[in-house]
This record gives structure tokens, sequence and C-alpha cells, in this order.
């Protein structure tokens, strides 16, 4: 699933103040690509990812993905897009406290009308590709960092989605978990999913093969990296 930007403009008012979030962006990822997505705080990494999303519309400009102009397509048709082909997560996790490990992730296929038996061949699918399946049953305060974070993206994958958004995924593990969570995702990667991951971390930053870095809301820099291209 192919993505373009042309030319998106994004700005956000507080109060009499305007902040011009992304300023005529214009970008294309090929489906299966990695890229990193860096810059300073307020540089548009963040307002880039929602767009990608199709959590938030661009005033002006052009969002295909896969040739559907997405800013022609009424809410209901976005979001329904976002389920089938979008998955996402975040540094926070975004867990339902009240809810087990297996039914944090079947929550979002229980809303988009799937049967029981489905979710939970699904559900258990998930769990089991990501070491987790032994914490099914378990609270998210029962968890550790890393075990909750395979639990997000457990069930970000959970319908396989063909576009995977990482924003600072590993920004609240351990070195160790943070690793491990990483290589879950770019093993996701190698197996056809688009990966785009907005971070902080050079050193996380430079495992992507394509690194993007915002800056004033624009691509400042757009670097493929051949030598990790190859490694990977």
């Amino acid at each position: 699933m192919m993505i373009e930007l042309r030319d998106v403009c994004k700005t956000f008012y507080l109060g009499e103040s305007s902040v011009q979030a992304l300023n005529h962006v214009n970008l294309t990822i090929n489906a299966g690509e990695y890229l990193s997505v860096m810059g300073p705080s307020g540089s548009g990494k963040s307002t880039l990812l929602n767009m990608l999303g199709l959590l938030d519309r661009p005033d002006s400009g052009y969002y295909g993905l896969s040739d559907t102009d997405t800013n022609q397509l009424t809410d209901n048709q976005r979001a329904a897009m976002r389920s089938e082909y979008i998955g996402f997560v975040f540094q926070a996790y975004h867990l339902v406290p009240r809810l087990t490990a297996r039914e944090n992730i079947e929550l979002p296929m229980m809303l988009a009308g799937i049967s029981n038996g489905e979710r939970h061949r699904l559900s258990s699918q998930a769990m089991q590709r990501l070491g987790i399946e032994d914490r099914a049953h378990h609270l998210p305060n029962q968890l550790s960092g890393g075990q909750r974070q395979r639990v997000a993206l457990a069930r970000a994958i959970v319908r396989r989605p063909s576009i995977l958004l990482a924003d600072e995924p590993t920004g609240n593990l351990d070195s160790h978990s943070g690793i491990e969570v990483m290589e879950l995702i770019e093993e996701l990667n190698r197996d056809g999913i688009t990966l785009l991951m907005v971070t902080h971390d050079a050193v996380l930053g430079a495992r992507a093969p394509r690194r993007i870095k915002m800056l004033d809301g624009t691509v400042d820099e757009d670097i493929i990296d051949r030598e990790v291209e190859l490694s990977t």
C-alpha cells in the first residue's frame, strides 16, 4: 500500500496564536519500507504520524493511500480504512486497565463487529507470535513494561494491517526490553508491513534504512542508507 503526500499543510490555533505543524510536506513511501522520523519537539513528527494514520485531515494538499484520495472520504470511510489497513503502537501503551491482555487485544475487533470465535483465534495467533500467550488473562498492572508493549503491539497487528505507525515505541522501556520490542517490530517489517517509527533516539532511528528529519513542519532531510538496507 503506497503512501503519497503532496503539499500537505496543517495549522493549529491556540487562542490568537497559530502553529504551522506541517508546511507543504511532500513524501512518498512505498509498500514494505521501513522509515524512522526524527526531529526536535514541535517539528511536526507526531502531526505527520496522525495524518498518515487518518486521525487528522490536512488543511490543504493531497494524501493518497494506494491511489485513494483520503481527503474525499467521509469520517466513517476513514475509520473503516484505518481499522483495516493501519496499526498503531504508542509510547504509553493505551491499554484499558480493567481488561485482560486478551481483551485489550480483541477490543478493536469487537468494536468492528468480528465474531467472538474469530477474535479469539486471531488474538491467540498474535499473542503466540509475540510470546505473551501465558499472559492472556493478566491485567495491565500485572504485566511488565515490555509485556504491556507486546500486548499493545499484538493489538496493533492482530488484523494484519498493511501499515504500522509507531510513536516512540520503546520510550517507556528499559534498554533490554526496548531492543526486544524493536526486533519484533522489525520482524513484522520483514514480513511486508510498512513501518514508520517516530523517535527522539538517534541510535534507534539509525536502525531504519530510510531516515527522515522533520524541522519546522517540513521534511528537512530524507536519507536512504543502502548499507542498513542490505543488512536488514
